[in-house]
């Protein structure tokens, strides 16, 4: 029986709620499980509600006494370490490249501009995809962490990097937050790193990533199938 993906939504304009409810609600396997409009709301919503991927929007705001945005980067590796098994997908109207890297930093598995009405008409295959441990990008959000990691890091992958990669080659069915374990680092560290490797790798996703790595030799080849 395939798991149902819950979704919480946080995002304070009420009809793009209405609408990723629309697009989700077309979508087999996907729940939304909650939705709200507050910065202060999130972390009591999660306790309540079992959330596989959160959709989250950078200028919430903070409560209704605070009109200021809720603090993203300091939210987002806080949720992490609480829920290891939570992926988050923030969605956006900023297209600003500082931002997009530091809410990628923090441990986001991706970030989509709310004028791409692609990724947003496609909006339950994205959610799967994150909640398979994907990552995904609006391709001008893409162009723009890219541009940063190029001018940022001329080498291909950093060790870390690889170590992470080498590590989910050498188990597969481990999660994030088991690789987290292994290398003695925060789970949002982990999902950084695979995030970044993803990008450089222009891959979506970790099987695909081990793939390209091994086919450019960065990290050990499949072994080879036993001859009969």
């Amino acid at each position: 029986m395939t798991k149902t993906v819950r979704v919480t939504i946080l995002d304070d304009h009420q009809s793009i709620v209405d609408g990723y409810r629309y697009r989700l609600g077309q979508f087999p396997g996907v729940e939304v499980v909650a939705t709200i409009m507050l910065g202060e709301e999130l972390e009591p919503t999660l306790e309540e509600h079992p959330t596989d991927v959160l959709l989250l929007d950078v200028n919430v705001p903070t409560s209704q006494e605070n009109p200021n945005p809720y603090p993203i980067l300091h939210t987002i590796p806080k949720l992490l370490q609480s829920y290891p098994n939570l992926n988050i997908l923030v969605i956006s109207m900023y297209a600003e490249r500082g931002l997009i890297r530091s809410v990628m930093e923090a441990g986001a598995s991706g970030y989509i501009l709310k004028d791409d009405q692609s990724a947003i008409s496609d909006l339950g295959n994205v959610v799967l995809s994150v909640a398979g441990g994907g990552i995904y990008f609006s391709q001008k959000a893409h162009q723009l962490y890219a541009q940063y990691l190029s001018k940022n890091s001329r080498e291909l992958l950093t060790a870390r990097q690889l170590e992470a990669l080498s590590l989910s080659a050498a188990y597969p069915n481990c999660t994030t937050a088991d690789l987290a374990q292994k290398m003695s680092i925060g789970h949002s560290t982990v999902r950084n790193l695979l995030s970044g490797a993803y990008v450089k790798l222009e891959v979506r996703n970790r099987t695909a990533a081990i793939a390209k790595a091994r086919q450019l030799g960065l990290i050990t080849p499949e072994p080879p199938t036993p001859s009969m």
